[in-house]
Protein backbone atom coordinates (compact mmCIF):
# COMPACT_ATOMS: atom_id res chain seq x y z
CA UNK A 1 0.00 0.00 0.00
CA UNK A 2 1.12 3.64 -0.96
CA UNK A 3 0.24 7.26 -0.48
CA UNK A 4 0.13 10.20 -2.18
CA UNK A 5 -0.20 13.78 -2.40
CA UNK A 6 -2.26 15.45 -5.08
CA UNK A 7 -4.11 18.70 -6.21
CA UNK A 8 -6.94 17.11 -7.08
CA UNK A 9 -9.23 20.32 -7.75
CA UNK A 10 -8.12 23.64 -9.08
CA UNK A 11 -8.50 26.73 -8.53
CA UNK A 12 -9.30 25.79 -4.82
CA UNK A 13 -6.17 24.13 -4.00
CA UNK A 14 -7.81 20.97 -2.21
CA UNK A 15 -5.64 18.44 -1.68
CA UNK A 16 -6.84 14.67 -1.38
CA UNK A 17 -5.26 11.89 -0.26
CA UNK A 18 -5.32 8.92 -2.75
CA UNK A 19 -5.11 4.99 -1.64
CA UNK A 20 -3.88 2.60 -4.41
CA UNK A 21 -4.84 -0.94 -3.59
CA UNK A 22 -5.99 -2.31 -6.54
CA UNK A 23 -4.96 -4.95 -8.57
CA UNK A 24 -3.53 -1.55 -11.70
CA UNK A 25 -1.79 0.39 -8.28
CA UNK A 26 1.45 -0.50 -10.81
CA UNK A 27 0.79 1.02 -13.54
CA UNK A 28 -1.21 3.92 -11.30
CA UNK A 29 1.75 4.42 -9.37
CA UNK A 30 3.98 4.98 -12.23
CA UNK A 31 1.80 7.82 -13.89
CA UNK A 32 1.25 9.57 -10.85
CA UNK A 33 4.72 9.36 -9.82
CA UNK A 34 6.23 10.35 -12.86
CA UNK A 35 3.99 13.05 -13.53
CA UNK A 36 5.53 16.57 -13.42
CA UNK A 37 4.35 19.11 -10.69
CA UNK A 38 1.39 20.88 -12.03
CA UNK A 39 0.21 18.19 -14.74
CA UNK A 40 -3.24 17.51 -15.27
CA UNK A 41 -4.30 14.25 -14.18
CA UNK A 42 -7.52 12.53 -14.40
CA UNK A 43 -8.18 9.80 -11.68
CA UNK A 44 -11.30 7.54 -11.06
CA UNK A 45 -12.04 5.54 -7.96
CA UNK A 46 -14.29 5.63 -4.75
CA UNK A 47 -14.55 8.24 -2.44
CA UNK A 48 -14.33 6.31 1.10
CA UNK A 49 -13.62 8.08 4.46
CA UNK A 50 -10.36 8.06 6.04
CA UNK A 51 -9.36 5.43 8.65
CA UNK A 52 -10.53 6.42 12.20
CA UNK A 53 -7.65 8.48 13.59
CA UNK A 54 -6.24 9.51 10.16
CA UNK A 55 -8.41 12.74 9.86
CA UNK A 56 -6.95 15.80 9.07
CA UNK A 57 -9.47 18.57 10.96
CA UNK A 58 -6.93 21.38 8.80
CA UNK A 59 -7.58 20.58 5.70
CA UNK A 60 -11.19 20.68 4.12
CA UNK A 61 -11.03 17.57 2.53
CA UNK A 62 -9.43 15.80 5.54
CA UNK A 63 -12.10 13.14 5.69
CA UNK A 64 -12.40 11.42 2.91
CA UNK A 65 -10.04 9.75 0.89
CA UNK A 66 -9.88 8.28 -2.64
CA UNK A 67 -9.62 4.26 -3.55
CA UNK A 68 -8.01 4.69 -7.08
CA UNK A 69 -8.75 2.67 -9.85
CA UNK A 70 -7.50 4.14 -12.70
CA UNK A 71 -4.80 7.21 -13.63
CA UNK A 72 -4.82 9.33 -16.91
CA UNK A 73 -2.01 11.73 -17.69
CA UNK A 74 -4.22 14.78 -19.53
CA UNK A 75 -1.15 16.80 -19.84
CA UNK A 76 2.01 17.22 -18.79
CA UNK A 77 3.51 19.78 -17.08
CA UNK A 78 7.15 21.26 -18.38
CA UNK A 79 10.02 23.39 -15.86
CA UNK A 80 8.21 25.57 -14.00
CA UNK A 81 9.71 29.03 -14.33
CA UNK A 82 9.36 29.09 -10.53
CA UNK A 83 8.02 26.84 -7.62
CA UNK A 84 3.76 27.52 -6.92
CA UNK A 85 4.38 28.03 -3.13
CA UNK A 86 3.76 31.02 -1.74
CA UNK A 87 7.46 30.53 1.07
CA UNK A 88 9.26 30.74 -2.32
CA UNK A 89 10.69 34.31 -3.14
CA UNK A 90 9.87 35.57 -7.34
CA UNK A 91 10.29 39.09 -8.29
CA UNK A 92 7.52 40.92 -9.04
CA UNK A 93 8.72 41.04 -12.65
CA UNK A 94 8.59 37.53 -13.16
CA UNK A 95 5.07 36.95 -11.59
CA UNK A 96 3.51 39.18 -13.72
CA UNK A 97 5.27 37.43 -16.90
CA UNK A 98 4.03 34.38 -15.71
CA UNK A 99 0.46 35.62 -13.69
CA UNK A 100 -1.49 32.22 -15.11
CA UNK A 101 1.23 30.34 -12.56
CA UNK A 102 1.61 32.85 -10.22
CA UNK A 103 -2.41 32.95 -9.78
CA UNK A 104 -2.54 29.42 -8.62
CA UNK A 105 -0.75 30.47 -5.43
CA UNK A 106 -2.76 30.19 -2.14
CA UNK A 107 -2.40 33.75 -1.35
CA UNK A 108 -3.81 35.02 -4.66
CA UNK A 109 -6.51 32.63 -4.62
CA UNK A 110 -7.39 33.92 -0.95
CA UNK A 111 -6.97 37.38 -2.20
CA UNK A 112 -9.40 37.47 -5.42
CA UNK A 113 -11.92 35.08 -3.51
CA UNK A 114 -11.86 37.30 -0.41
CA UNK A 115 -12.28 40.30 -2.95
CA UNK A 116 -15.21 38.83 -4.95
CA UNK A 117 -17.11 38.14 -1.81
CA UNK A 118 -16.33 41.65 -0.34
CA UNK A 119 -18.32 42.81 -3.79
CA UNK A 120 -21.00 40.32 -3.19
CA UNK A 121 -21.67 41.60 0.47
CA UNK A 122 -21.62 45.62 -1.27
CA UNK A 123 -24.16 44.88 -3.61
CA UNK A 124 -26.38 42.78 -1.28
CA UNK A 125 -26.10 45.68 1.25
CA UNK A 126 -26.50 48.58 -0.89
CA UNK A 127 -28.95 46.94 -2.93
CA UNK A 128 -31.29 44.99 -0.71
CA UNK A 129 -30.94 46.99 2.49
CA UNK A 130 -31.21 50.96 1.63
CA UNK A 131 -32.34 50.67 -2.29
CA UNK A 132 -29.17 51.24 -4.43
CA UNK A 133 -29.79 50.49 -8.35
CA UNK A 134 -26.28 49.26 -9.68
CA UNK A 135 -25.84 51.09 -12.98
CA UNK A 136 -23.59 50.72 -16.09
CA UNK A 137 -21.92 54.17 -17.45
CA UNK A 138 -19.93 54.28 -20.93
CA UNK A 139 -16.63 53.50 -21.23
CA UNK A 140 -15.78 55.43 -24.47
CA UNK A 141 -16.80 58.86 -23.67
CA UNK A 142 -15.13 62.48 -24.96
CA UNK A 143 -12.07 64.48 -23.50
CA UNK A 144 -13.09 67.06 -20.70
CA UNK A 145 -11.23 69.01 -18.42
CA UNK A 146 -9.92 68.31 -14.84
CA UNK A 147 -9.01 65.53 -12.93
CA UNK A 148 -6.13 62.83 -14.53
CA UNK A 149 -5.21 62.59 -17.59
CA UNK A 150 -6.83 60.36 -19.88
CA UNK A 151 -6.25 57.60 -22.68
CA UNK A 152 -7.56 58.44 -25.86
CA UNK A 153 -9.19 56.25 -28.51
CA UNK A 154 -9.50 57.08 -32.11
CA UNK A 155 -12.54 56.90 -34.49
CA UNK A 156 -13.33 56.61 -38.16
CA UNK A 157 -14.11 60.21 -38.55
CA UNK A 158 -10.81 62.22 -39.21
CA UNK A 159 -9.22 63.87 -36.26
CA UNK A 160 -12.19 62.87 -33.57
CA UNK A 161 -11.46 60.63 -30.22
CA UNK A 162 -13.24 58.86 -27.84
CA UNK A 163 -11.51 59.15 -24.37
CA UNK A 164 -11.41 56.57 -21.20
CA UNK A 165 -13.12 57.90 -18.48
CA UNK A 166 -10.61 58.74 -15.52
CA UNK A 167 -13.70 58.79 -13.30
CA UNK A 168 -18.00 58.25 -14.09
CA UNK A 169 -18.14 61.31 -12.32
CA UNK A 170 -19.94 63.02 -14.84
CA UNK A 171 -22.32 59.90 -14.95
CA UNK A 172 -23.24 60.04 -11.87
CA UNK A 173 -24.09 63.60 -11.72
CA UNK A 174 -26.74 63.09 -14.74
CA UNK A 175 -27.81 59.78 -13.32
CA UNK A 176 -28.92 61.65 -10.00
CA UNK A 177 -30.31 64.72 -12.55
CA UNK A 178 -32.34 61.56 -14.25
CA UNK A 179 -33.55 60.88 -10.64
CA UNK A 180 -31.75 57.81 -9.57
CA UNK A 181 -30.95 59.26 -6.28
CA UNK A 182 -29.68 56.24 -4.58
CA UNK A 183 -26.97 55.07 -7.53
CA UNK A 184 -23.89 52.72 -7.85
CA UNK A 185 -21.19 50.81 -9.74
CA UNK A 186 -18.09 48.74 -9.23
CA UNK A 187 -16.65 51.20 -12.24
CA UNK A 188 -13.57 50.64 -14.33
CA UNK A 189 -11.22 53.78 -14.15
CA UNK A 190 -8.71 54.95 -16.97
CA UNK A 191 -6.18 56.97 -16.60
CA UNK A 192 -2.81 57.94 -18.10
CA UNK A 193 -0.46 58.33 -15.96
CA UNK A 194 2.62 55.99 -13.98
CA UNK A 195 2.60 55.05 -10.55
CA UNK A 196 2.43 58.21 -7.93
CA UNK A 197 2.69 58.16 -4.61
CA UNK A 198 -0.32 57.89 -2.35
CA UNK A 199 -1.66 61.46 -1.22
CA UNK A 200 -1.30 61.77 2.60
CA UNK A 201 -4.17 64.22 3.96
CA UNK A 202 -3.33 63.68 7.82
CA UNK A 203 -0.96 67.00 7.37
CA UNK A 204 -1.53 67.58 11.31
CA UNK A 205 0.91 65.10 11.90
CA UNK A 206 3.57 66.94 9.60
CA UNK A 207 5.26 69.53 11.89
CA UNK A 208 5.83 73.59 10.48
CA UNK A 209 8.68 74.76 11.60
CA UNK A 210 9.57 77.37 8.99
CA UNK A 211 9.96 80.22 11.53
CA UNK A 212 12.71 78.37 13.32
CA UNK A 213 14.51 78.85 10.31
CA UNK A 214 13.46 82.34 9.23
CA UNK A 215 17.41 83.62 9.80
CA UNK A 216 18.86 80.38 9.24
CA UNK A 217 22.07 80.43 7.21
CA UNK A 218 21.35 77.20 5.80
CA UNK A 219 21.02 77.46 2.30
CA UNK A 220 18.32 75.18 0.64
CA UNK A 221 15.94 76.58 3.53
CA UNK A 222 16.66 80.13 3.00
CA UNK A 223 15.83 79.30 -0.49
CA UNK A 224 12.86 77.31 0.11
CA UNK A 225 11.18 80.41 2.26
CA UNK A 226 12.06 82.78 -0.68
CA UNK A 227 9.16 81.39 -2.67
CA UNK A 228 5.43 81.64 -3.00
CA UNK A 229 3.93 78.23 -0.52
CA UNK A 230 7.61 77.72 0.65
CA UNK A 231 7.71 76.44 3.89
CA UNK A 232 9.79 73.62 6.14
CA UNK A 233 8.38 70.80 7.28
CA UNK A 234 9.57 67.89 9.29
CA UNK A 235 8.50 64.72 11.10
CA UNK A 236 9.84 62.87 14.04
CA UNK A 237 10.33 59.00 14.33
CA UNK A 238 10.61 57.95 17.68
CA UNK A 239 13.15 56.08 18.33
CA UNK A 240 14.81 55.56 15.06
CA UNK A 241 18.44 55.95 15.96
CA UNK A 242 18.36 52.89 17.49
CA UNK A 243 16.84 50.62 14.85
CA UNK A 244 17.56 52.60 11.53
CA UNK A 245 20.70 51.73 10.13
CA UNK A 246 22.72 54.17 7.19
CA UNK A 247 21.34 52.08 4.72
CA UNK A 248 17.84 52.86 5.86
CA UNK A 249 18.23 56.45 5.38
CA UNK A 250 19.73 56.61 2.43
CA UNK A 251 16.86 54.41 1.31
CA UNK A 252 14.44 57.25 2.64
CA UNK A 253 16.02 59.99 0.59
CA UNK A 254 16.72 58.21 -2.75
CA UNK A 255 12.71 57.28 -2.11
CA UNK A 256 12.19 61.25 -1.75
CA UNK A 257 14.50 62.33 -4.72
CA UNK A 258 13.06 59.15 -6.93
CA UNK A 259 8.84 59.60 -6.10
CA UNK A 260 8.89 63.97 -5.07
CA UNK A 261 12.12 65.09 -6.54
CA UNK A 262 12.49 66.35 -3.34
CA UNK A 263 15.47 66.36 -0.62
CA UNK A 264 15.12 65.08 2.63
CA UNK A 265 17.63 65.39 5.72
CA UNK A 266 17.88 63.22 8.69
CA UNK A 267 18.73 65.26 11.64
CA UNK A 268 19.88 63.75 15.11
CA UNK A 269 19.29 66.20 17.90
CA UNK A 270 19.68 63.92 20.99
CA UNK A 271 21.41 61.24 19.80
CA UNK A 272 25.51 60.73 19.70
CA UNK A 273 25.04 59.58 15.94
CA UNK A 274 25.34 62.30 13.36
CA UNK A 275 25.98 60.45 10.30
CA UNK A 276 27.59 64.21 9.16
CA UNK A 277 24.59 65.99 8.70
CA UNK A 278 25.48 69.14 7.13
CA UNK A 279 21.81 70.51 8.66
CA UNK A 280 23.28 69.48 12.32
CA UNK A 281 25.99 71.73 11.97
CA UNK A 282 24.82 74.19 10.69
CA UNK A 283 22.16 74.43 12.94
CA UNK A 284 22.49 77.38 15.98
CA UNK A 285 21.82 76.45 19.75
CA UNK A 286 19.00 78.77 20.18
CA UNK A 287 17.28 76.83 16.91
CA UNK A 288 18.13 73.46 18.30
CA UNK A 289 16.40 74.43 21.54
CA UNK A 290 13.48 75.83 19.36
CA UNK A 291 13.45 72.94 17.39
CA UNK A 292 13.58 70.39 20.26
CA UNK A 293 10.83 72.13 21.78
CA UNK A 294 8.39 72.01 18.45
CA UNK A 295 9.29 68.49 18.01
CA UNK A 296 8.68 67.14 21.41
CA UNK A 297 12.03 65.60 20.55
CA UNK A 298 13.53 62.85 22.91
CA UNK A 299 16.39 60.16 22.80
CA UNK A 300 17.09 58.49 20.25
CA UNK A 301 14.56 60.18 18.19
CA UNK A 302 15.17 60.68 14.20
CA UNK A 303 14.21 63.99 12.44
CA UNK A 304 13.25 63.84 8.99
CA UNK A 305 13.39 67.47 7.54
CA UNK A 306 12.39 68.55 4.23
CA UNK A 307 11.97 72.31 2.66
CA UNK A 308 9.59 73.06 -0.55
CA UNK A 309 6.60 74.24 -1.56
CA UNK A 310 3.57 73.47 0.64
CA UNK A 311 1.72 70.88 -0.33
CA UNK A 312 5.04 69.02 -1.94
CA UNK A 313 6.63 68.63 1.51
CA UNK A 314 3.28 67.97 3.64
CA UNK A 315 2.78 64.74 0.78
CA UNK A 316 6.48 63.89 0.66
CA UNK A 317 6.30 63.51 4.40
CA UNK A 318 2.82 62.35 4.96
CA UNK A 319 4.55 59.25 2.82
CA UNK A 320 7.46 59.03 4.78
CA UNK A 321 5.80 58.42 7.96
CA UNK A 322 4.19 55.41 6.36
CA UNK A 323 7.53 54.61 4.95
CA UNK A 324 9.47 54.77 8.23
CA UNK A 325 6.81 52.94 10.17
CA UNK A 326 7.09 50.03 7.78
CA UNK A 327 11.02 49.89 8.21
CA UNK A 328 10.59 49.89 12.00
CA UNK A 329 7.74 46.95 11.72
CA UNK A 330 10.08 44.94 9.86
CA UNK A 331 12.42 45.39 12.81
CA UNK A 332 10.31 44.05 14.93
CA UNK A 333 8.87 47.46 16.65
CA UNK A 334 5.00 46.93 16.98
CA UNK A 335 3.61 50.37 15.93
CA UNK A 336 0.34 48.80 14.28
CA UNK A 337 -2.24 46.17 15.67
CA UNK A 338 -2.49 44.37 12.00
CA UNK A 339 -6.05 43.07 13.18
CA UNK A 340 -7.45 46.37 13.95
CA UNK A 341 -8.99 49.02 11.01
CA UNK A 342 -8.91 52.98 11.76
CA UNK A 343 -10.90 54.87 9.87
CA UNK A 344 -10.58 58.66 9.74
CA UNK A 345 -12.69 61.35 8.12
CA UNK A 346 -10.08 64.50 6.15
CA UNK A 347 -12.47 67.32 5.64
CA UNK A 348 -12.30 70.72 5.24
CA UNK A 349 -9.62 70.51 1.89
CA UNK A 350 -8.77 74.00 -0.24
CA UNK A 351 -11.70 74.00 -2.88
CA UNK A 352 -8.70 75.61 -5.17
CA UNK A 353 -4.67 74.82 -5.31
CA UNK A 354 -2.05 77.30 -7.28
CA UNK A 355 -0.53 75.66 -10.41
CA UNK A 356 2.41 73.86 -10.13
CA UNK A 357 3.50 75.34 -13.09
CA UNK A 358 1.63 78.71 -12.62
CA UNK A 359 1.00 79.69 -9.05
CA UNK A 360 -0.74 83.33 -10.32
CA UNK A 361 -3.83 80.39 -11.99
CA UNK A 362 -5.73 78.29 -9.99
CA UNK A 363 -6.27 74.25 -10.26
CA UNK A 364 -9.26 71.78 -8.42
CA UNK A 365 -8.09 70.61 -5.60
CA UNK A 366 -10.78 67.61 -6.35
CA UNK A 367 -12.04 68.45 -9.45
CA UNK A 368 -14.17 70.76 -10.69
CA UNK A 369 -17.78 69.92 -9.93
CA UNK A 370 -16.86 70.08 -6.04
CA UNK A 371 -19.43 72.42 -4.48
CA UNK A 372 -17.92 75.44 -2.57
CA UNK A 373 -18.37 75.34 1.42
CA UNK A 374 -21.75 77.06 2.21
CA UNK A 375 -19.86 79.64 4.49
CA UNK A 376 -17.45 80.67 1.96
CA UNK A 377 -19.05 81.33 -0.95
CA UNK A 378 -18.97 85.05 -0.92
CA UNK A 379 -15.19 84.82 -1.38
CA UNK A 380 -15.21 82.60 -4.66
CA UNK A 381 -16.01 86.63 -6.17
CA UNK A 382 -12.82 87.76 -4.16
CA UNK A 383 -10.25 85.38 -2.69
CA UNK A 384 -11.45 81.94 -4.28
CA UNK A 385 -8.09 80.13 -3.06
CA UNK A 386 -9.56 80.82 0.63
CA UNK A 387 -12.43 78.57 -0.26
CA UNK A 388 -12.78 75.72 1.38
CA UNK A 389 -14.96 72.34 -0.36
CA UNK A 390 -17.37 70.02 0.49
CA UNK A 391 -15.20 67.64 -0.05
CA UNK A 392 -13.99 64.18 2.04
CA UNK A 393 -11.76 62.01 2.19
CA UNK A 394 -12.15 58.22 3.65
CA UNK A 395 -8.57 56.90 5.42
CA UNK A 396 -7.87 53.61 6.87
CA UNK A 397 -4.98 53.10 8.79
CA UNK A 398 -2.79 55.69 7.68
CA UNK A 399 -3.78 55.22 3.58
CA UNK A 400 -6.60 56.90 1.58
CA UNK A 401 -9.33 54.49 0.53
CA UNK A 402 -11.97 56.73 -0.77
CA UNK A 403 -12.72 60.32 -1.71
CA UNK A 404 -15.98 62.28 -2.18
CA UNK A 405 -17.47 65.84 -2.70
CA UNK A 406 -21.36 67.60 -2.38
CA UNK A 407 -21.20 68.80 -6.31
CA UNK A 408 -22.39 72.29 -7.83
CA UNK A 409 -26.19 72.07 -8.71
CA UNK A 410 -26.57 75.13 -9.88
CA UNK A 411 -25.10 75.77 -13.75
CA UNK A 412 -24.60 79.45 -12.81
CA UNK A 413 -22.31 78.91 -10.40
CA UNK A 414 -20.94 75.60 -12.08
CA UNK A 415 -19.96 78.25 -15.03
CA UNK A 416 -18.31 80.54 -13.17
CA UNK A 417 -15.94 77.77 -11.48
CA UNK A 418 -15.04 76.84 -15.08
CA UNK A 419 -14.55 79.37 -17.46
CA UNK A 420 -13.78 82.53 -15.10
CA UNK A 421 -11.86 80.71 -11.98
CA UNK A 422 -10.16 77.60 -13.80
CA UNK A 423 -10.27 79.11 -16.98
CA UNK A 424 -11.67 75.91 -18.85
CA UNK A 425 -13.48 75.79 -22.00
CA UNK A 426 -17.04 75.29 -21.43
CA UNK A 427 -17.72 74.38 -24.80
CA UNK A 428 -16.93 70.84 -23.53
CA UNK A 429 -19.30 70.70 -20.72
CA UNK A 430 -22.21 71.79 -22.10
CA UNK A 431 -23.80 68.70 -21.90
CA UNK A 432 -23.66 69.28 -18.10
CA UNK A 433 -24.49 72.35 -17.91
CA UNK A 434 -27.72 71.95 -20.07
CA UNK A 435 -28.71 69.40 -17.49
CA UNK A 436 -27.91 71.38 -14.20
CA UNK A 437 -30.74 73.62 -15.73
CA UNK A 438 -33.94 71.07 -15.51
CA UNK A 439 -33.95 71.08 -12.33
CA UNK A 440 -30.86 69.48 -10.78
CA UNK A 441 -31.14 68.42 -7.17
CA UNK A 442 -28.14 68.79 -4.42
CA UNK A 443 -26.35 65.92 -4.41
CA UNK A 444 -22.93 64.38 -3.78
CA UNK A 445 -21.27 60.93 -3.64
CA UNK A 446 -18.11 59.12 -2.62
CA UNK A 447 -16.01 56.57 -4.85
CA UNK A 448 -14.09 53.69 -2.61
CA UNK A 449 -10.74 52.45 -4.00
CA UNK A 450 -11.94 48.60 -3.94
CA UNK A 451 -8.42 47.74 -4.77
CA UNK A 452 -6.47 49.80 -1.85
CA UNK A 453 -9.39 48.50 0.62
CA UNK A 454 -8.34 45.06 -0.59
CA UNK A 455 -4.78 45.38 0.04
CA UNK A 456 -5.39 46.57 3.79
CA UNK A 457 -7.99 43.85 4.49
CA UNK A 458 -5.49 41.01 3.25
CA UNK A 459 -2.88 42.51 4.44
CA UNK A 460 -1.11 42.70 0.79
CA UNK A 461 1.97 45.13 0.54
CA UNK A 462 0.93 46.16 -3.34
CA UNK A 463 -2.48 46.85 -4.70
CA UNK A 464 -1.08 44.20 -7.43
CA UNK A 465 -1.75 41.83 -5.34
CA UNK A 466 -5.37 41.81 -5.26
CA UNK A 467 -6.06 41.97 -8.80
CA UNK A 468 -5.90 39.22 -11.28
CA UNK A 469 -4.38 40.68 -14.46
CA UNK A 470 -2.25 43.86 -13.09
CA UNK A 471 -0.05 45.98 -14.91
CA UNK A 472 3.62 46.74 -13.97
CA UNK A 473 4.72 50.15 -12.37
CA UNK A 474 5.52 51.65 -15.86
CA UNK A 475 1.77 50.40 -17.21
CA UNK A 476 2.84 47.74 -19.08
CA UNK A 477 1.61 44.44 -19.27
CA UNK A 478 4.60 41.70 -18.77
CA UNK A 479 2.47 38.58 -19.90
CA UNK A 480 1.50 39.72 -23.20
CA UNK A 481 3.86 43.10 -23.64
CA UNK A 482 0.77 45.36 -23.91
CA UNK A 483 1.21 48.56 -25.37
CA UNK A 484 2.86 46.55 -28.43
CA UNK A 485 3.32 48.45 -31.63
CA UNK A 486 0.46 48.50 -35.23
CA UNK A 487 1.29 48.30 -38.23
CA UNK A 488 0.46 51.16 -40.68
CA UNK A 489 -2.36 49.58 -42.57
CA UNK A 490 -4.21 49.27 -39.00
CA UNK A 491 -4.15 52.91 -38.25
CA UNK A 492 -5.56 54.01 -42.03
CA UNK A 493 -8.71 53.90 -41.27
CA UNK A 494 -8.07 56.41 -37.94
CA UNK A 495 -6.40 58.62 -40.00
CA UNK A 496 -3.45 58.16 -37.86
CA UNK A 497 0.16 58.19 -38.84
CA UNK A 498 3.04 57.42 -35.89
CA UNK A 499 5.80 60.08 -35.66
CA UNK A 500 8.86 57.83 -34.68
CA UNK A 501 11.12 60.17 -31.86
CA UNK A 502 15.15 60.04 -33.27
CA UNK A 503 15.66 57.80 -30.57
CA UNK A 504 13.56 55.27 -31.34
CA UNK A 505 14.69 54.59 -34.73
CA UNK A 506 16.21 51.20 -34.04
CA UNK A 507 12.03 50.39 -33.18
CA UNK A 508 11.04 51.53 -36.13
CA UNK A 509 13.18 49.65 -38.22
CA UNK A 510 12.04 46.60 -35.81
CA UNK A 511 8.23 47.07 -37.03
CA UNK A 512 9.17 47.18 -40.21
CA UNK A 513 11.26 43.76 -40.73
CA UNK A 514 8.40 42.47 -38.29
CA UNK A 515 6.12 43.49 -40.97
CA UNK A 516 7.86 42.74 -44.40
CA UNK A 517 8.12 39.32 -43.01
Amino acid sequence: MWRVAFFSLRPRSHLVWMDSVQKSAASVKKILCEAPVESVVQVSGTVVARPPGQENPKMPTGEIEIKVKTAELLNSCKKLPFEIKDFVKKTEALRLQYRYLDLRSFQMQRNLRLRSQMVMRMREYLCNLHGFIDIETPTLFKKTPGGAKEFLVPSREPGKFYSLPQSPQQFKQLLMIGGFDRYFQVARCYRDEGSRPDRQPEFTQIIDISNVFRNTEIGFLQDALSKPQGTVKAICVPGGAKYLKRKDIESIRKFAVDHFNQEVLPVFLKTSINWNSPVAELIMEEQRLEFIRLMQVQEDDVILLTAGEHQKACSLLGKLRLECADLLEKKGVVLRDPALFSFLWVVDFPLFLPKEDNPRELESAHHPFTAPHPSDIHLLYTEPEKVRSQHYDLVLNGSEIGGGSIRIHNAELQHYVLATLLKEDVKLLSHLLQALDYGAPPHGGIALGLDRLMCLVTGSPSIRDVIAFPKSFRGHDLMSSAPDCVPPEDLKPYHIQVSWPADSESEKNSLNLHQES
